[in-house]
């Protein structure tokens, strides 16, 4: 197809729908037919003929187009085109990047969304809006591309240039729908180094069930209805909203107008700088509230929001700080924590960077529901509640440190990513992997006494090592810039935020505290309002390093630093103690015999960290895939060992050869203190990896009877009392043997916390391992049928029924509730029902329906199905109560009888999948290929022909699984035996 028409065409929603089953030569002619009729309607590209389902995918349903604003009668009519990829010539608009013909300098923006507190909206809301962008032209063209998408472009005027002020026609604007750009096809080229303004004028849809762009949110505060709405525009989604040069690098500032119901309030990223009233072609009366100019910043912090909110605040350093959330929250003290630790990060991070915040004020407010937990806006962060609001009855949560963090993550990003900027989003791990990194050193500055290694492990470090390895495609900072949308959006994963996180980590530990804060402040204060990519940061630290002599590196920062943050995985480092050999392999999921050598592009420059002999030695650099250390051999003397990785302040796992592990071994039991505790931790993955025989890691648990830290148990247990081992209760006796060992070891740990539970557990509430670690420690102890436990359960559990004021404590109320309806009858259950029946809280809900799972009476779970699936109170979908009882021991065979007659029932309740489901949930512990088929023939009725082929897949690896877990679980219990 050639060009776009200069008058357009017009498509309706019927006629996309036709469009799309005629073959291209009567589109073609369709089209010129159309152009008769006027002005074109936005198509979404999930309707659009010849579009690719992954394409189409993330689109929203077609919408009506809302009513325009008037136009002004000097705005030339445009007509306005809708073209997917296949129906126009190759050009600019199929590139992911904007060409760099114009740099925007200054946004106009004024946003009209129609919401009204008497008409709340159902399910979608029209606005309007007006953005003139101020442009420097740096190539002549008479093109011109920015992003827009899901809006309708109503006006469309182009001046300038500037200085004198003239006009240069626009012939036609139409859309790219597959790469997101409106295009303005003008009558005659922009001048080189003129600056010009583009008028627009839109109109777009808000839309209850999107988080994405402008959205809404429906609540109930003071008992009445309520909506509000608000923003998020990162990483692409500003084009949803305005029209605009939606990309990271393409700084400007902003000027922000917000037309809003009088009874609203309106926040923006600066303070309020006037208002006054407009009145609409019906005569209603509307706020218009203005906002000072932005610094220069990105599109996607821009931020707005219209409540009806109210708010507590306090002024730090002349600053004042609000925020904001239900007005129920605000006078129940909810946001009070928040509101107290908000300055005080902010003074914190000032002084450590000497960098002064940049805005006059900041607004936080919590939403009742939003999809990303915390948006960094700069001046305007919005949070979800449960990440911001703490309650009262959140006392014996981790609720009140996890929103330490949050925040401290979120104030972070007012250095990182809001005054400094990556330069594309490649690059993003410069802003949320030291949001990250910076969040515990706040907290470790505010509280002291908490063990900041443990928590860096606990919280981050443990979850990324068991993601990461050789075979993932995943880097830090990816080579590859041409992502699509949907692309970057899968960037904010766990490797972005986690594992640059532990690359901050290693190299502030082999740099040192002081050098790498005085990099990162040369770093900061160079790039302000401005972007940078990785090699800048590393030209900083190199910088900082050559202008000091104490620390001495093995090769440029860059050249140590690339492999680690270009290359996948990370190395496993091996010392042989016997002939200080130490080498290094990548990690794979599962360590093979012979594989192949690794290559120099698989090696990295890796700090290693050590101690010998209770004595933290002089930081060595293991810079090549095998090097002799002398100086790591050690003697047949008991008092001679070696260990690595200190602290796991290093990226990498450890191993050892059989006298460097039993070495360790021997100085755990005779000092279990001695900085080795999480050693065990590191054994018992790497043994589920095969690079540690499963008796080696065993043998290092013999001293856990005087171990009393219980994130260290926490560890342990969720390594070795898995759901497999579990569910293999009954093969080779691992239970027994289990509970033998076990029960032996836990008594120190147990006696500790039973006795804070029974006497004062209000002392747990600023003890943030031990409320992330008690319920692993208390459900463990249960199982193992520790009497205590079970009499503790039983006590906690009567005196909440008797009394429900006596609240359970929180970190063991999902497995009280368990146990209270495992050793109970059906008496405890319908307690348990009518509790559920008569709740409001989500969490609640939730909590009490996998309670009632726990049941041990098939009748019992099978009226609990029943129930599910024909009466009322469970007719909202949070919790599929047949995968809940499938799941437990009883259950799984009751499940599958209760299938027989209901599937079709299951099926319309709570969909195909959950079918699919339930056949992982009932074939978990399979080991045969006889059944898996018996599986596959009992459901086959149930699934489609293409379920069914991936189902028999599923189910193989399940099998492979179990069978490689059976002759582990063979091996633990020989272990057992031999040493219980």
């Amino acid at each position: 197809m050639g060009p776009p028409s200069s008058s357009g065409f017009y498509v309706s929603r019927a006629v996309a729908l036709l469009l799309a089953g005629l073959v291209a030569a009567l589109l073609l002619a369709l089209a010129v037919l159309a152009a008769l009729y006027g002005h074109c309607e936005r198509v979404p590209p999930s309707e659009l003929p010849g579009l690719r389902d992954s394409e189409a995918k993330s689109s929203p349903p077609l919408r009506q187009k809302p009513t325009p604003t008037p136009k002004p009668s000097s705005a030339r009519e445009l007509a306005v085109t809708t073209t997917p990829s296949n129906w126009r010539p190759p050009g600019p608009w199929d590139q992911l990047h904007l060409p760099p013909w114009l740099v925007p300098l200054h946004y106009d923006l004024e946003l009209w969304p129609q919401l009204r507190p008497d008409e709340l909206p159902a399910g979608s809301l029209p606005f309007t809006g007006r953005v003139n962008i101020t442009v420097r032209c740096t190539v002549a063209t008479s093109r011109l591309l920015l992003h827009s998408l899901f809006q309708d472009c109503e006006r469309a005027e182009v001046r300038g240039p500037l200085s004198p002020v003239g006009r240069v026609p626009v012939d036609d604007v139409w859309f790219a729908l597959d790469t997101e750009y409106m295009v303005l096809e003008l009558s005659e080229p922009l001048k080189p180094g003129s600056s010009y303004e583009l008028q627009l004028s839109f109109s777009g849809l808000v839309n209850e069930d999107l988080r994405e762009g402008l959205f809404l949110n429906v609540y109930t505060d003071q008992g009445e209805r309520r909506a509000l709405l608000a923003s998020q525009l990162e990483p692409t989604f500003a084009r949803y909203v305005f029209p605009c040069f939606d990309e990271p690098a393409l700084k400007a500032t902003f000027n922000i107008t917000m037309i809003h119901h009088p009874s609203y309030v309106a926040l923006s990223n600066m303070p309020k700088l006037g208002q006054s009233e407009k009145e609409d072609v019906n005569g209603s009366k509307w706020t218009v509230t203005t906002f000072s100019t932005t610094p220069h910043m990105p599109t996607y912090l821009v931020a707005f929001v219209i409540c009806d909110y109210d708010h507590v605040n306090r002024t730090e350093r002349g600053k004042e700080i609000r925020i904001w959330a239900r007005k129920d929250a605000i006078a129940n003290g909810s946001a009070d924590y928040a509101l107290n630790i908000t300055g005080p990060i902010f003074s914190f991070l000032e002084d450590l960077f000497n960098i002064s915040y940049s805005l006059p004020k900041t607004d936080i407010i919590a939403l009742p529901s939003f999809d990303n937990r915390a948006m960094e806006n700069w001046g305007l962060m919005i949070f979800d509640e449960s990440g911001l609001l703490l309650e009262p009855k959140d006392q014996l949560t981790e609720k009140k440190t996890l929103i330490s963090y949050v925040v401290s993550h979120e104030i972070g990003h007012q250095w990182f990513g809001n005054l400094v900027t990556m330069n594309w989003w490649n690059n993003i791990w410069l802003n949320e992997g030291f949001a990250s990194y910076f969040e515990f050193e706040v907290i470790n500055y505010f509280n002291p006494k908490l063990p900041r290694n443990e928590i860096f492990f606990s919280n981050i470090l443990h979850n990324i090592l068991r993601e990461d390895h050789a075979l993932v495609t995943r880097a830090v900072a990816m080579k590859v810039e041409n992502f699509k949308t949907s692309e970057i959006q899968e960037l904010f994963d766990i490797f972005t935020y986690s594992k640059g996180a532990s690359m901050a980590r290693m190299l502030s530990c082999f740099l040192n505290e002081h050098l790498f804060v005085s990099a990162l402040k040369t770093y900061l204060k160079t790039f302000s309002y401005s972007n940078a990519e990785q090699d800048d940061l590393w030209r900083h630290f190199q910088m900082a390093i050559d202008d000091q002599s104490t620390v001495i590196l093995p090769a440029t920062i860059k050249n140590i630093m690339d492999n680690w943050t270009h290359q996948s995985g990370f190395p496993v480092i091996t010392l042989n103690v016997s002939t200080g050999v130490m080498k290094q392999e990548p990690f794979y999921l599962e360590n093979i015999k012979n594989r192949t050598l690794l290559t120099s592009n698989d090696t990295w420059i890796v700090p290693i960290l050590w101690m010998k002999n209770g004595t933290t030695q002089p930081l060595v650099w293991l810079d090549q895939s095998s090097k002799v250390f002398p100086e790591m051999q050690v003697s047949d003397s008991d008092h001679d060992w070696v260990i690595l990785n200190l602290n796991m302040t290093g990226y990498y796992r450890v191993n050892y050869d059989k006298l460097g592990w039993k070495k360790l071994n021997q100085q755990l039991e005779k000092d279990p203190k001695v900085r080795l505790r999480f050693l065990s931790v590191c054994v018992f993955k790497s043994n589920r990896n095969n690079y540690i025989e499963i008796e080696t890691a065993l043998e290092l648990t013999k001293y856990l009877a005087e171990e009393d830290e219980i994130i260290v148990w926490h560890t342990v247990l969720v390594n070795l009392v898995t759901r497999d081992l579990v569910s293999e209760v009954n093969i080779y006796d691992i239970y027994s043997l289990l509970k033998r060992y076990l029960l032996k070891r836990l008594n120190l740990i147990w006696n500790i916390y039973s006795t804070i539970i029974r006497e004062n557990v209000l002392a747990l509430q600023d003890d943030y391992l031990a409320l992330i670690s008690l319920e692993k420690l208390f459900v463990t102890a249960c199982w193992l049928g520790l009497e205590d436990c079970l009499q503790l359960s039983k006590e906690l559990f009567a005196k909440w029924v008797d009394h429900p004021e006596n609240e359970i404590p929180y970190p063991i109320k999902d497995v009280v509730l368990c146990y209270g309806i495992a050793l109970g009858s059906d008496k405890e259950w319908d307690i348990l029902l009518n509790a559920y029946t008569n709740t409001t809280n989500k969490e609640e809900k939730i909590q009490l329906a996998y309670a009632m799972s726990c049941s041990k009476d098939p009748w019992i779970l099978n009226r609990y199905m029943e129930y599910a699936i024909s009466t009322s109170p469970f007719t909202s979908n949070e919790t599929n109560i047949i995968e809940v009882v499938a799941a437990s021991e009883v259950g799984r065979y009751v499940a599958k009888d209760f299938l027989v007659n209901n599937w079709q029932a299951v099926s319309k309740r709570y969909g195909t999948q959950s079918l699919i489901n339930l056949i992982y949930t009932i074939g978990r512990t399979i080991t045969t290929d006889l059944q898996i088929v018996e599986l596959q023939q009992f459901f086959s009725n149930m699934l489609e022909e293409h379920q069914r082929i991936r189902v028999h897949a599923n189910l193989q690896t399940i099998k492979n699984e179990n069978l490689k877990n059976k002759k582990l679980s063979a091996r633990m219990a020989a272990w057992l035996r031999r040493n219980t």
